[in-house]
């Protein structure tokens, strides 16, 4: 059985090895990108079940505009989108929502709780 592939999309280094410390292991196949051309370039290599979304991002393209460009694509349009960010107002809840976010984490984060909702997002339940 093919494990998930989930893509992290951060460009600070310490935040991507929690991560990868939170979510490494047996269940999903990680990868990493460190800014938004990355991210679309490997999501249309990877085609992974789940994007884990920096807002914030260095270059051209912030979080939101990555997630619109997937939404755009028929091919990816499908890939869940959790947003991560540090700027947790309701401006910026409107614009990830319009932009497609199927769910809007805020940072600081309980390792445990990113945990939790990516299992949530991509571990069927038993019995399926």
């Amino acid at each position: 059985m093919q494990r998930p592939r989930v893509l992290v999309v951060e460009d600070q280094a310490d935040l991507r090895k929690l991560i990868a410390l939170t979510l490494g292991g047996e269940r999903y196949e990680l990868f990493e990108a460190t800014d938004g051309t990355a991210a679309l370039e490997s999501c249309a290599r990877l085609r992974p079940a789940l994007v884990l979304l920096d807002l914030m991002l260095p270059g051209e393209l912030d979080g939101i505009d990555v997630c619109r460009r997937l939404r755009a694509d028929p091919e990816l349009r499908e890939l869940k989108v959790v947003l991560l960010t540090a700027a947790d107002q309701a401006v910026q809840r409107a614009r990830a929502a319009d932009a497609g976010v199927d769910r809007y984490f805020p940072k600081p984060f309980s390792p445990r709780a990113l945990r939790e909702l990516v299992d949530s997002l991509l571990v069927a339940p038993a019995g399926d």
